[in-house]
C-alpha cells in the first residue's frame, strides 16, 4: 500500500502544525527529514532538514508502529511551527520522496476502517465529531465514536446466530429424534432483538435532529414582529424589518445553540390573503416550512386563524407586548420583554425530546435496522408452521444478520464509502 502524507491540522497560520504520514515508508521518510535514529515507537525533538542539508524547522517527531496506530499501519507525525512557509517546505520535501504521495480526503480514516481499527459507524461518529458545534452533538458523536452502536449490533448478531444455529441443528438431524423443541428459545431470542431494534429505529429521527439541528418556525400575521423577534434572538440584524406588512417574502434561517442543542430559527412570511403573486409564493413556502418544522412559535392573538396546524408542545405568545396595556404572556423583540422566557420554553421542549434519542443517528442505520426487523418478523411467522419450515426461518435469520453487518460496514457498503470519506478534511 502507498505511503501517504498530509497536513492533519487546520490550514493557515498557527502555533503548531501537524503533518501525518502513514504506510510502509512512513518511518523511513521521517528518518530522512530528522537525520535518522528515530525509535519505531516514541517521541523526540529533532531538527528537520532538506536533502541538501538546509534547515527546515525544529519540531516534535512521534512514531507509531503497526498495528498500534490510528490507521493500523506505521505512522509518523511531525509537529512543527505552524507558519505557512514551514508547512509548505516540509510538505515539498515529502512530495519529492519516492513512494510517497499526498493523501486523499479521509484516506487516513479509510485505512483505519480497512485495517479493522474502526467500524463504519465509528467512522460516521468521527465525521460528526469533527462537525460538532454544540455540546449535544459532541456527546452524541463521542458515543458513536466509542463504538457503542457496533457493540449493540454485535450483541444482536450474536443472539441471532445462536437462534439460527438452533434451527440448523434441527435441520441437520431431521432424520433423528431431537429431544428439545427449540422454537421457544428461538422465539425468545428473536423477540428480544426485535424489541431493541424497533426502539433504536424510532429514536433515529431525534438523533438525526441532534446531529443536523432542530427547526423552530416563527409563525404569525404580517407585521406581527416576527423578523424583529428573530433579530433579537439572533443578536444581530439577520432579517429586514419595516413598518410595512409583507416585508418578508422568503424564509430567513438563523442557526443557534440553545441549551447545547443545535437549533435553526425560521422567520417566515406573514400569513394572510393577498393578491400579490410573489408574496403568495412566500406564504405557501412559509406554511410548508412551518408544518415540517420540529416546533412552531405562534406570534399572534389567534393561532387558529393562520392556517397552520398547531401540534403538541407548540408555543403561543402574544406579539408586540411593548404596545399592549396588559403584557402578560406577551413578547417584544424591541424591548426584549419575554425573550428569556421564550428561549427557556423552546429549550425545555427540545431538551425533553432529545432525551428519547437512541444510539443510531442516521437514516442508513434506521433502514438497516428496519430491514432486520422485517426479516425477524418473517422468521417468527414461519416458525409457527413447525420444523418443516425451519430452513426458511433460518434463511430469514441470516438475512437479518446481514442487515446488522451492513450497519457497521462488514458487508454491502462499498457504494457508501466514497461519499462518506469525501466529507473528511485532507489530513483525516
Amino acid at each position: 500500500m502507498d505511503t501517504i502524507f498530509a497536513l492533519a491540522s487546520a490550514q493557515g497560520k498557527a502555533g503548531v502544525a501537524v503533518i501525518r504520514l502513514s504506510g510502509p515508508q512512513a518511518h523511513c521518510a521521517a528518518n530522512a527529514l530528522a537525520g535518522g535514529g528515530l525509535p519505531p515507537r516514541g517521541m523526540c525533538v529533532r531538527t528537520l532538514s532538506a536533502p541538501d542539508g538546509s534547515r527546515l524547522d525544529e519540531g516534535l517527531v512521534l512514531t507509531f508502529q503497526a498495528p498500534s496506530s490510528f490507521t493500523g499501519e506505521d505512522v509518523a507525525e511531525l509537529q512543527i511551527h505552524g507558519s505557512l512557509a514551514s508547512v509548505n517546505a516540509v510538505l515539498g520535501c515529502l512530495s519529492d520522496m519516492d513512494d510517497l504521495r499526498l493523501a486523499e480526503p479521509g484516506e487516513f480514516t479509510r485505512r483505519a476502517l480497512e485495517n479493522g481499527k474502526m467500524d463504519l459507524a465509528q467512522v460516521e461518529g468521527l465525521a460528526d465529531l469533527i462537525d460538532a458545534e454544540t455540546e449535544a452533538q459532541r456527546k452524541q458523536a463521542q458515543i458513536i465514536l466509542a463504538g457503542a452502536l457496533g457493540t449493540l449490533a454485535e450483541g444482536w448478531r450474536r443472539d441471532l446466530i445462536r437462534a439460527a444455529s438452533l434451527l440448523e441443528a434441527v435441520i441437520d438431524f431431521a432424520d433423528e429424534e431431537v429431544p428439545t423443541d427449540v422454537t421457544p428459545e428461538v422465539r425468545m431470542l428473536t423477540s428480544g432483538v426485535m424489541d431493541e431494534l424497533t426502539r433504536e429505529a424510532i429514536g433515529v429521527r431525534i438523533a438525526e435532529r441532534i446531529r443536523s439541528g432542530f427547526e423552530v418556525a416563527i409563525v404569525g400575521l404580517p407585521n406581527a414582529g416576527k423578523s424583529t423577534l428573530l433579530n433579537a434572538l439572533a443578536g444581530r440584524e439577520a432579517a429586514i424589518t419595516s413598518e410595512y406588512a409583507g416585508t418578508t417574502r422568503d424564509v430567513i434561517e438563523v442557526r443557534m445553540d440553545l441549551a447545547g442543542l443545535p437549533v435553526t430559527l425560521l422567520d417566515t412570511a406573514g400569513l394572510r390573503e393577498t393578491e400579490d403573486h410573489v408574496e403568495n409564493l412566500g406564504i405557501e413556502l412559509a406554511r410548508k416550512r412551518a408544518d415540517a418544522a420540529d416546533l412552531r412559535v405562534f406570534l399572534t392573538d389567534s393561532p387558529g386563524l393562520l392556517g397552520v396546524s398547531r401540534q403538541i408542545d407548540d408555543i403561543h405568545v402574544l406579539p408586540k407586548s411593548d404596545l399592549r396595556a396588559a403584557a402578560d404572556g406577551g413578547i417584544s423583540g424591541k424591548t426584549g420583554q419575554g425573550i428569556d422566557r421564550l428561549i427557556d420554553d423552546i429549550s425545555c421542549v427540545l431538551s425533553s425530546r432529545a432525551t428519547s434519542h437512541g444510539i443510531a443517528t442516521r437514516e442508513r442505520h434506521r433502514i438497516a435496522m428496519t430491514k432486520a426487523v422485517e426479516s425477524l418478523a418473517s422468521a417468527q411467522a414461519v416458525l409457527e408452521s413447525g420444523p418443516d419450515m425451519y430452513d426458511i426461518a433460518a434463511e430469514e435469520l441470516r438475512s437479518a444478520i446481514r442487515s446488522l453487518e451492513s450497519l457497521v460496514g462488514r458487508i454491502d457498503v462499498e457504494t457508501l464509502l466514497d461519499e462518506i470519506f469525501a466529507s473528511f478534511c485532507l489530513g483525516k
